[in-house]
C-alpha cells in the first residue's frame, strides 16, 4: 500500500513538472494565511523563480475532509452486497481491502452499529453484514441505478464525441467509472445494450469504447444550457454587451453567449486591468468542444479558450464535478489538453479550483458547488446521501419526505 501511495505521489510530482510547477518545492499550505504557495518557473530578469499565490476555498477543501467517512461505508457496503450469502468474514477483510485499509474499515465497522452488525465469536468465525435497516435502504440502489442509466448512457456518447477520433481507450473509461457513476460490471452489463451507440473494437492490440452513431443535439455543453435557462428565465437573449452593460463587472462574471461562470476566491482583490483582460477573454468567441480539435493550432488564443471549455465539459460530465488532476491528465491525447494542464487550471481560478487536500490532488467545478454543497444531485448521490444519513450525518438538502421513501418522484431532464 505505501508503494502504491508512493507511486502516486511520484506521478504527481512529475505531472507538476511538467506543467513547470514545482512542489515545495511544490505545492505548500500556508495555514496563517488561508493561501497554497505555488512555485511558477518562467524566465525572468533576475533570473530567479518567482512564487505566485494560489487563494484556498475552505468550503471545497472541506469536500474532501467530509468526503472520508462516508467513502469507507459505500465501499463497505458494496463488498458485503457483493458476497454471496450478504456476509464478509472479517479474516477476508484484509483480501479484499489490503492490511493498512483494513483498520480503517475495522473502525468504521465499529463506530457504525446502525448500519453493520458483528455476527459470530467464541468458536464461531467473526463476520459482518448490513443491519435490517440498512438492506432495506441498500435494497434501493438497484432503482436508483435504473434512473441512472439514460443518464450514463447520454454522457459516454458525449465524452465520445469530444474525443478526436471519436473513441477511447477502455481501460481509461474504467479509470473514471467510479466519477461517472457507471457500475463496475459497465462492459458487460451497460455497453452491449446499445449497440446503436456503442461498439468496443480493438485498435494496436488494445480495446476501445467506439462512438456508433453521432447526435447533434447532444453537441451541447452544460454551459450553453445554462447560458439558455438564465436567458429565458431574464426573458432575454440580448448578448450583444450593450452600452447599459458596458460598465467593468468587479466578479468577472459577463452575460454573454461565450462567457463562463466566475468565482474568484475570498480574498482575492483583482485591480482594473486584470478585470479588463477578464471581460475581453469572457467577450472572446471559441470554438465548440464538440468540434475536433485537430482543425485549431493549440497556441491560438480562441483554441486556448476552447480547451478551458473541455474541462469544464468534461468536469460537468462527473457526478460530483470533479476530478482527480491524474485522471484529467489521462485525457490528454482524446482531447487535446493544454501540454502544461495544471497551469491552464491555476490561471482559471475562477472556473476550477486545485486542492491538495486527500492522497491526491482534486480539480473541482466551482460554479456546481454552494459553500461544501454540491448543487445538483443525480439519483445516485441521492441514494448515498440516504443511505450515509443512517450514520447521524445528515445532508441539508434532503428532506424527511425523501429519506422515509423511494426515489418515486425522481425523473431526469
Amino acid at each position: 500500500m505505501k508503494s502504491i501511495l508512493l507511486l502516486k505521489q511520484l506521478h504527481i510530482r512529475s505531472l507538476l513538472q511538467k506543467t513547470g510547477i514545482y512542489p515545495l518545492s511544490t505545492l505548500t499550505s500556508l495555514h496563517s494565511t488561508g493561501f497554497l504557495s505555488i512555485q511558477i518557473m518562467y524566465k525572468s530578469s533576475g533570473g530567479r523563480p518567482k512564487k505566485k499565490i494560489y487563494q484556498r476555498v475552505y468550503d471545497l477543501d472541506r469536500v474532501m475532509e467530509l468526503q472520508k467517512k462516508p467513502s469507507l461505508i459505500l465501499q463497505l457496503k458494496a463488498i458485503i452486497r457483493r458476497q454471496k450469502n450478504q456476509s464478509l468474514l472479517i479474516r477476508d477483510l484484509e483480501k479484499e481491502v489490503g492490511f493498512v485499509q483494513k483498520w480503517n474499515f475495522m473502525s468504521v465497522i465499529e463506530k457504525y452499529p446502525a448500519i453493520f452488525r458483528v455476527d459470530g465469536g467464541n468458536r464461531a468465525p467473526i463476520s459482518v453484514r448490513l443491519t435490517e435497516k440498512a438492506e432495506k435502504i441498500a435494497s434501493e440502489e438497484a432503482y436508483a441505478r435504473e434512473l441512472m442509466e439514460p443518464l450514463l448512457v447520454k454522457n459516454l456518447r458525449k465524452l465520445l464525441m469530444m474525443s478526436m477520433d471519436c473513441r477511447i481507450l477502455l481501460g481509461k473509461i474504467e479509470f473514471i467509472e467510479t466519477e461517472l457513476g457507471l457500475p463496475r460490471d459497465f462492459k458487460e452489463s451497460l455497453i452491449p445494450k446499445y449497440p446503436d451507440f456503442f461498439s468496443v473494437k480493438d485498435f494496436n492490440g488494445k480495446a476501445y469504447l467506439h462512438l456508433e452513431s453521432w447526435d447533434s443535439s447532444l453537441a451541447i455543453t452544460s454551459r450553453e444550457e445554462k447560458l439558455d435557462i438564465v436567458a429565458t428565465h431574464d426573458g432575454s437573449s440580448d448578448f450583444s454587451g450593450s452600452k447599459k452593460r458596458a460598465k467593468i463587472s468587479r466578479d468577472g462574471n459577463f452575460s454573454g453567449p461565450c462567457a463562463f461562470r466566475m468565482n474568484f476566491p475570498a480574498g482575492f482583490r483583482p485591480n482594473t486591468k486584470y478585470l479588463e483582460e477578464v471581460q475581453k477573454w469572457q467577450k472572446m468567441p471559441f470554438p465548440s468542444p464538440y468540434l475536433n480539435a485537430r482543425r485549431f493550432d493549440p497556441a491560438d488564443p480562441k483554441a486556448r479558450k476552447r480547451a478551458v471549455a473541455v474541462l469544464h465539459e468534461l468536469l460537468s460530465l462527473t457526478m460530483e464535478k470533479r476530478m482527480s488532476s491524474a485522471q484529467l491528465d489521462a485525457f490528454h491525447a482524446e482531447y487535446q489538453l493544454p501540454c502544461k494542464l495544471l497551469l491552464c487550471l491555476v490561471k482559471n481560478h475562477a472556473i476550477f479550483y486545485i486542492t491538495n487536500k486527500g492522497a491526491q490532488s482534486t480539480v473541482f467545478l466551482k460554479e456546481s458547488y454552494d459553500g461544501s454543497n454540491l448543487i445538483d444531485k443525480c439519483p445516485l448521490l441521492r441514494f448515498y446521501d440516504k443511505f450515509i444519513a443512517l450514520s447521524g450525518r445528515r445532508d441539508p438538502n434532503l428532506s424527511d419526505e425523501f429519506l422515509n421513501s423511494k426515489f418515486v418522484n425522481e425523473t431526469l431532464t
